[in-house]
């Protein structure tokens, strides 16, 4: 009967709501709600995508937040109660409460207005409720007048995407290292595997399945290295720009303590921008972060094609690699597996081009003082960092780190392989090399067998020029002279 009852309370004070007001009039804001009549505007404007501002944005819009309130105290702006209950409020929001209250639409006003206001209303209603008083007053702290004290929307959004990225980037880069790791382990293990190598989808001179796994390996390490340097410029912040870039309504000296602050709380390398107009007029360093991701995802799809590819059959493709089968792969044929880490990889690969397909766009819809289109950079930019780090993590453990191998379908091609017979070009030429693949083409022999019949060459000769290993090697196998 108590929780009934207390079930019942819960329900009431949900359906009850509280008048509040701002320029434009009142409005009825849900009595439970930290958030406000401002909030409450773009709830009922904003229904587009019921997609909710990404946690680490939340957490760097309030950080701002607290590292502001912190300053206006260190410069005496603002008194030290008021500061003390707004960083006691941020506090509990950064350490994950009051996250239900942060609920404007992704898609929402230009700027990200909207979602400043969202996270000034439930810090100042909160901070009035620690200081004793009840939400929906705004007395003794204010939204506007001080929650954002010395802010606009227009230096805090980009400052919360840098902020958020850099948050995101060091589980990205150890989902990254996790990866190469486990190529590199898959690489040095069958690095004495010698296999078929495929140019066009066409039979191409032999590779050890090692440095083909090498290879993979070393795109994820430079992507990772990029990502890091394009992430370096992302640590210029805008805040203390204000409005336009003027710094108007921030007290002297708060550009550089709020910096300082900012970096004793996330140990972030951060700091001023060389120039604060550029910094809110210009969305390039997202949009260069941005493409460096799509770099890494577009050598993630490739990667994951060629995964698909090199494990297609069992019974019907190259079936080279075996894939872990981590779940069933149809609902109608039985014993069906599939390369579905794989494939996951390719959709997070796609998302994550349209992400940046949309961040280069919106980057380009920045007019005069200001990007109005900073709402959906913050969202796509991290998406694309979180949904990277977890795809690859998960790739690694269940795509790369169970991977076996069928000896017996590699040695079945290799023996096929019709360019073996570019072995014999430096000792034959190219022509008469060329003859002996198109017969073993023709007639389905092997090159050796061809070149037996074709060419007056000792079988010492052969089995040396045509040893597959030795050709994954740079240097001339057999003779001299000719060309290649």
């Amino acid at each position: 009967m108590l929780l009934v009852k207390k079930a019942h309370e819960r329900t009431a004070q949900i359906m009850t709501t509280r008048i509040e007001q701002d320029p434009l009039g009142e409005l009825e804001v849900p009595n439970h709600a930290l958030f406000g009549v401002q909030t409450q505007r773009a709830i009922e404007n904003f229904p587009i995508s019921g997609l909710r501002p990404h946690p680490a944005f939340v957490w760097a819009t309030v950080l701002i937040k607290k590292a502001a309130a912190v300053t206006h105290k260190m410069t005496g702006r603002l008194d030290e109660n008021l500061a003390d209950a707004i960083v006691s409020a941020a506090d509990e929001v950064l350490v994950g409460e009051h996250a239900d209250q942060f609920v404007v639409d992704v898609f929402q006003a230009g700027a990200g207005t909207s979602h400043n206001m969202n996270a000034n209303e439930v810090l100042a209603n909160r901070a009035n409720e620690i200081l004793g008083h009840a939400r929906g007053t705004y007395d003794p702290i204010h939204p506007n007048d001080h929650v954002n004290m010395a802010q606009s929307t227009n230096d805090l959004i980009p400052t919360a995407i840098a902020l958020a990225a850099l948050r995101l980037l060091p589980d990205l880069d150890t989902s990254l290292d996790t990866l190469g790791t486990s190529l590199e382990t898959k690489a040095a293990e069958w690095d004495h595997i010698v296999k078929s190598g495929r140019t066009h989808l066409q039979d191409a001179t032999p590779i050890r399945l090692g440095q083909e796994f090498g290879g993979y390996a070393a795109a994820i390490r430079r992507n990772s290295t990029a990502i890091q340097t394009a992430a370096i410029p992302v640590g210029e912040l805008s805040i203390g720009g204000t409005a336009v870039g003027t710094g108007l309504n921030a007290e002297p000296g708060y550009r550089t303590h709020i910096i300082d602050v900012l970096a004793d709380l996330t140990g972030f390398q951060i700091q001023a921008p060389e120039d604060y107009f550029y910094s809110m007029q210009s969305m390039g360093r997202f949009s260069q972060l941005s493409s460096a991701l799509r770099t890494l995802a577009i050598d993630l799809n490739r990667i994951a094609n060629d995964f698909r590819l090199l494990g297609s059959g069992p019974r019907t493709g190259l079936s080279e690699l075996r894939m872990p089968p981590v779940q069933p792969g149809s609902s109608i044929m039985p014993g069906k597996v599939n390369p579905v880490m794989a494939e996951c990889l390719n959709m997070i690969s796609f998302q994550v081009f349209g992400n940046d397909e949309t961040i280069a766009s919106a980057a380009t819809a920045g007019q005069l003082e200001l990007n109005v289109m900073m709402p959906i950079i913050a969202h796509n930019l991290c998406q694309s960092i979180e949904i990277l780090t977890t795809g690859s993590s998960a790739f690694a453990q269940k795509g790369v780190d169970g991977l076996e191998i069928d000896d017996e379908m590699i040695k079945f091609w290799l023996e096929r392989n019709t360019m073996l017979a570019t072995a014999l070009a430096p000792t034959i030429g190219y022509a008469a090399a060329a003859e002996i693949a198109k017969t073993a083409v023709a007639t389905g022999e092997t090159v050796p067998t061809v070149a037996r019949r074709l060419t007056e060459l000792s079988e010492d000769e052969l089995v040396e020029a045509l040893d597959p290993a030795p050709m994954t090697e740079p240097g001339v196998r057999a003779g001299s002279g000719g060309g290649g």
